[in-house]
């Protein structure tokens, strides 16, 4: 699926300023490098996120949370995300794992750990699942969804509005994951929009920029990028042109201030950064795999945090966000 350029971009209030918004795909550990499965995963790392939410509350951050359902089974990770919801310190979403999510009506495949993927009467059902299994055990109705992998499909939006959501950020703009069977977002930028003219769904990607000298003329180059692993390393190496997302993953401090730079020079008012909750544990993911690591973890988000300070970004919440959008 071609996600295609919108029409229909927010256009925010001037007292919104410059913000950012932080977001934890909260998951299971498994194997990022095996088929998936439907069990065999752990949940070890929830213990590690209270110091995250401690570390984050210290610069004024309320994060938002995109829960899955292994996630949403475990007792230790229940008792904080009801806590962080009652104090009103984070926003709880929905985040789709359809190989873990009930019903299991699929084959467990590349092609169906899409949700978008799915028959639209499965993602519907997984997905109000989710949301519901998250209602019972924290007492909150999520209204905020992120599409594992990023897979958002046909029906996706139709089925959102449906259940009365408000926000999505399952796009990761200038990346391409139809070689997998999934979305190809080569087409979006970063800027917020709505689905539809009647402003009920708000769609918050994921902030990716291009820097280097090519940058103006990235639709070409990233074409070329993306079929060629040849092309993007020469091109990335040589600085005349540098996918950076928003991230901790794999993204250095140096190139994220860059790409902070880059997005407030081009005028992007909203900066959204994304990591996945096992990184906060070393030897869960491929981003943290000692204690060096994960201790470089949290000096990339000291840093990265004081650069946005510097320039004057400052943190906003969802409930601000949706305010912020809808002009109320």
């Amino acid at each position: 699926m071609k996600i295609q350029k919108p029409d229909h971009h927010v256009l925010w209030p001037k007292d919104f300023g410059r913000r950012f918004l932080v977001s934890v795909d909260t998951e299971e550990e498994f194997d990022w490098d095996a088929a998936f499965e439907r069990g065999g995963h752990t949940t070890i790392t929830v213990t590690m996120l209270e110091k995250f939410q401690e570390f984050v509350e210290k610069y004024g951050i309320k994060p938002v949370y995109f829960v899955d359902y292994a996630i949403i089974q475990d007792d230790t990770a229940t008792a904080f995300l009801k806590t962080v919801a009652e104090q009103q310190s984070a926003t709880i979403g929905v985040h789709l794992h359809p190989w873990v999510n009930p019903p299991f009506d699929e084959r467990v495949n590349d092609h169906n750990s899409f949700a978008g993927n799915l028959p639209k009467e499965l993602e519907e059902e997984k997905l109000v699942t989710l949301r519901d299994a998250i209602r019972d055990k924290i007492g909150v109705t999520p209204n905020t969804y992120r599409a594992g992998r990023y897979g958002i499909g046909p029906n996706t939006v139709e089925i959102l509005l449906k259940h009365g959501f408000a926000l999505d950020s399952s796009i990761r703009p200038r990346f391409d994951y139809s070689g997998e069977g999934g979305p190809d977002f080569l087409s979006v930028d970063s800027r917020p929009y709505w689905w539809g003219k009647d402003e009920r769904l708000l769609e918050v990607p994921l902030t990716t920029v291009y820097s280097g000298i090519f940058r103006k003329q990235h639709r070409l180059a990233a074409a070329i990028m993306e079929k060629s692993p040849l092309a993007n390393a020469l091109l990335s190496r040589s600085k005349m042109l540098e996918r950076i997302p928003l991230t901790p993953e794999g993204i250095s401090a140096r190139e994220t201030k860059e790409a902070i730079d880059v997005a407030l020079d081009d005028d992007l008012r909203l900066l959204v950064f994304s990591f996945h909750s096992p990184s906060l544990s070393p030897g869960h993911t491929p981003y943290v795999r000692d204690q060096n690591e994960l201790d470089g973890f949290y000096d990339w988000w000291r840093e990265v945090l004081d650069h946005l300070e510097t320039r004057n970004v400052k943190p906003v919440d969802i409930d601000e966000l949706l305010q912020a959008a809808s002009g109320s």
